[in-house]
């Protein structure tokens, strides 16, 4: 399900835009609503609400909660789990529609299993942000917790990956190019078919499409290791991923790694080298003012962006809107040509079509610092002891189309490992959620992104615990802000693993008990009041009903870490009964 791109760039993504009319309900997503949005009279379109790439914002709110709020092209605040509701509620009916059509008959909600892919670099309150708001959309019924699972982007797509036949990729020549092919052994029709298929497709020239038919797996054996990088708009996530035969299963071999290194970036840096010739109180004006025109400019640097390459010698032409002409004349009192040449930016300049101008360098200086950034994490991801021996490393996700950053990885990894790049690259993650969807226990074997505990209160002992943290409670000496480690950060664990710890109410009559969880980077942490160590979620055990005769009440709890969310359940040990048990990580 792909709504039609943009003219003049090819199988892009739908880009994460969505309007809602001036009361504020839904009216569009993806291109339909940025053509609307563009189309109506700059009157009107200041009472909408338009927003666009409003996905990031769950990676770079520091305090993330069912509060935050994101602005819209206007000005104006919504609620970000509004928003991102309204957004699951349209996928939701736009996949319903599709699936009643292909059957002939009404589709049921309840008979789908929905899987909702996020960057594995999310912290879990973004995780648990997506989940709210698919419960808010009507995907799944808060009831039904199972019926939603959330994958991680480069789990998604290391399992599609492995399912490839080789002839599905490219794959970089790993020895030296001639005429921008790889010589290879099995040359002779296939290859003169791959070269023509390659060419069809538009890659990029040094690209080789290996004819060998059979699975990727006949060449994959028990320990293997393989990196995903897996690059998109907002963020890069790099996995670790090593193979577990028989059955294929997956072990993650590195905590899931990364940044919020995306091809946003790239047009963050087009945005600045506009504020350097224009000046930044124009673009300020111009983005609030003109916010369609705004939008139709970086329409226009985004199909150039992805026509930049690393033997491109000829300019990149970007069309100015004419209200950014119009605008930018009444704002300045002199003409765009006029800023050109006086802004001493000497890789831009103005053509009497009325266009941006930009030489190949500096297109690509736009993408050094993403790129840059990128590859600065492989080369530490690389010089990592649980990283040796990569015999593949696959590149996926929207970004892993530029030419400029495979060149990059290229260099960096200089034959160390098979660099291979899928066919559809951007599709992979969406494929390799399905297939996770079907089957989510194939990946067995994970490893914790931080270290997460409780504070416990523990005997206090001379020489071991320092004497600021001592409290004398009837008679009895005990240590304060103990940390009690659930699970140690880049440890690994199993899928189904549970940590079990035993809790006692207070007082018989306490009808909830709320635990806090602390997190930290760092693998060893002795106490709550470490620096690094913050508060990051609470466990609440809800023991209402389960009242007992037992002198002394003990609730056992179980953490399950190996999944892509972490999970909680209790039961009260005297009666075996089940009590109520969340995590919650978003209402600090």
């Amino acid at each position: 399900m792909v709504e039609g791109g943009d003219p003049g760039v090819s199988n892009q993504k739908t880009p994460t835009t969505i309007l809602l009319t001036p009361d504020r309900k839904f009216h569009s997503f993806g291109y339909a609503a940025r053509d609307f949005y563009h189309d109506l009279d700059s009157t009107e379109s200041k009472h909408w609400l338009y927003l666009e790439k409003f996905k990031m914002k769950l990676h770079t709110t520091a305090n993330l909660s069912i509060d935050t709020e994101l602005h819209a092209a206007n000005g104006r605040r919504v609620k970000a789990i509004d928003i991102f509701a309204y957004a699951l509620a349209f996928f939701k009916e736009q996949a319903l529609k599709e699936l009643s059509d292909q059957a002939g008959a009404e589709f049921d909600n309840a008979d789908v299993r929905w899987v909702i892919t996020v960057p594995a670099i999310w912290k879990m309150p973004a995780k648990q942000f997506m989940r709210e708001a698919a419960y808010k959309g009507g995907l799944v019924p808060r009831d039904n917790p199972e019926q939603l699972i959330i994958a991680l982007e480069p789990e998604a797509a290391s399992i599609y990956c492995r399912k490839l036949r080789l002839h599905q990729m490219v794959d970089f020549g790993t020895k030296t190019t001639q005429n921008g092919f790889s010589p290879t052994e099995n040359v002779g029709t296939g290859m003169t078919q791959a070269k023509e298929h390659v060419r069809s497709k538009r890659q990029s020239r040094t690209f080789l499409v290996e004819n060998v038919i059979g699975e990727l797996w006949s060449e994959l054996e028990e320990g293997d290791r393989y990196v995903v990088v897996d690059c998109g708009g907002g963020t890069v996530d790099l996995t670790v991923h090593q193979i577990r035969l028989p059955e294929g299963h997956l072990k993650e071999l590195y905590k899931a790694s990364g940044g919020p290194y995306g091809s946003i970036g790239i047009d963050y840096e087009f945005e600045k080298l506009l504020c350097k010739i224009f000046g930044p109180d124009f673009i300020d004006q111009f983005k609030i003012k003109r916010p369609a025109a705004w939008v139709d400019l970086m329409i226009a640097f985004e199909s150039r962006k992805r026509a930049a390459a690393p033997d491109r010698t000829n300019p990149l032409n970007i069309n100015l809107p004419f209200s950014f002409i119009d605008y930018y004349k009444k704002f300045r009192g002199h003409s765009v040509e006029h800023a050109l040449r006086k802004s001493n930016v000497d890789f831009v300049k103005w053509s009497s079509q009325g266009m941006l101008r930009m030489n190949p360098d500096a297109m690509n200086a736009l993408f050094k610092p993403t790129i840059d950034h990128i590859i600065q994490h492989l080369t530490d991801l690389f010089e990592k002891p649980e990283v040796c021996d990569i015999k593949f490393l696959f590149l996926v996700g929207g970004f892993a189309e530029s030419p400029l950053l495979q060149q990059a990885v290229q260099n960096m990894l200089q034959g160390r490992s098979r660099i291979i790049i899928p066919h559809d690259v951007g599709l992979t993650i969406l494929k390799g959620a399905v297939l996770f969807g079907l089957d989510p226990g194939v990946i067995k074997v994970r490893r914790s992104p931080l270290t997460y505990g409780v504070g416990v209160l523990n005997r206090y002992v001379e020489g071991k615990h320092p004497p600021e943290k001592m409290l004398v409670k009837d008679g009895t000496r005990w240590c304060t802000d103990v940390f009690d480690t659930f699970i140690a950060c880049d440890q690994s664990v199993a899928l189904g693993e549970t940590v079990k710890r035993s809790y006692t109410p207070a007082k018989p009559s306490q009808q909830v008990i709320v635990i806090h969880i602390y997190c930290s980077e760092k693998e060893v942490v002795s106490f709550i009041s470490e620096p690094g160590v913050r508060k990051c979620g609470t466990l609440r055990l809800d023991v209402t009903g389960t009242e007992s005769t037992a002198a002394r009440r003990e609730i056992q709890t179980h953490m399950q870490f190996g999944d892509t969310e972490i999970r909680a359940m209790a039961v009260d040990v005297a009666t075996a009964r089940s009590v109520k048990a969340s995590i919650d990580f978003l209402s600090q």
